[in-house]
C-alpha cells in the first residue's frame, strides 16, 4: 500500500503560476512569499534566492555539488557532485524548518544523461523510503561546468 500524504498543493500551485503583483495577491492576506538565503550568501552575489516560501510549500534554487559557501565544485565526479548536491538541499531543508522528508518533487538536470544510472545510485540514499515524484533530463552545460543540478520542492515545517 502506497504511503499518502494530505496535501493541499493544487491551490498554492495555481496561485504560485499566476504571477501576482504582490504577495497579498496569493490567494488573500494569509499567504505570505518570504524569499529565504543562506547567512553569507550576499558576498557570493548571486542573482538569486536559495528558496522561496508560498505559505507552507518551499521552492529551492537548484542546487549543484560546490562545497558550503564557496563556489567550488568537489572533486570526484558524478558520484561526489551528486552526493554534495543531495547535502546542501540537505542543508537549505533544514536551514529554513523543512527537512528531506517532506520532499514532494525534484528535478535533476545532468550534463551528461548517460550518468544518470550513477547518479541514480547516490540519490537514493537520500530517498530511501517516501520517494518524490522526478523529472530528469540531459541539459547541455550546467553553472561552474558542474555534472549534475537538482531542484526540490518541498512542504515547510
Amino acid at each position: 500500500m502506497p504511503f499518502k500524504r494530505t496535501l493541499a498543493l493544487a491551490p498554492v500551485l495555481l496561485m504560485a503560476c499566476s504571477a501576482p503583483e504582490t504577495s497579498s495577491d496569493l490567494g488573500g492576506p494569509e499567504t505570505e512569499v518570504a524569499y529565504l538565503t543562506a547567512p553569507g550568501q550576499e558576498s557570493l552575489d548571486l542573482p538569486f534566492s536559495e528558496a522561496v516560501q508560498i505559505g507552507d510549500l518551499m521552492i529551492l534554487s537548484g542546487q549543484i555539488g560546490v562545497l558550503p559557501g564557496t563556489l567550488t565544485l568537489v572533486d570526484g565526479g558524478i558520484q561526489a557532485e551528486t552526493r554534495q548536491t543531495m547535502e546542501n538541499i540537505k542543508t537549505v531543508l533544514e536551514r529554513h524548518g523543512s527537512s528531506m522528508e517532506r520532499v514532494v518533487k525534484c528535478t535533476v538536470m545532468l550534463d551528461d544523461i548517460d550518468e544518470w544510472g550513477a547518479l541514480n545510485e547516490v540519490y537514493r540514499e537520500y530517498f530511501p523510503v517516501l520517494k518524490p515524484a522526478r523529472s530528469a533530463f540531459g541539459a547541455d552545460g550546467l553553472a561552474l561546468g558542474a555534472k549534475v543540478e537538482i531542484e526540490c520542492w518541498a512542504m515547510a515545517g
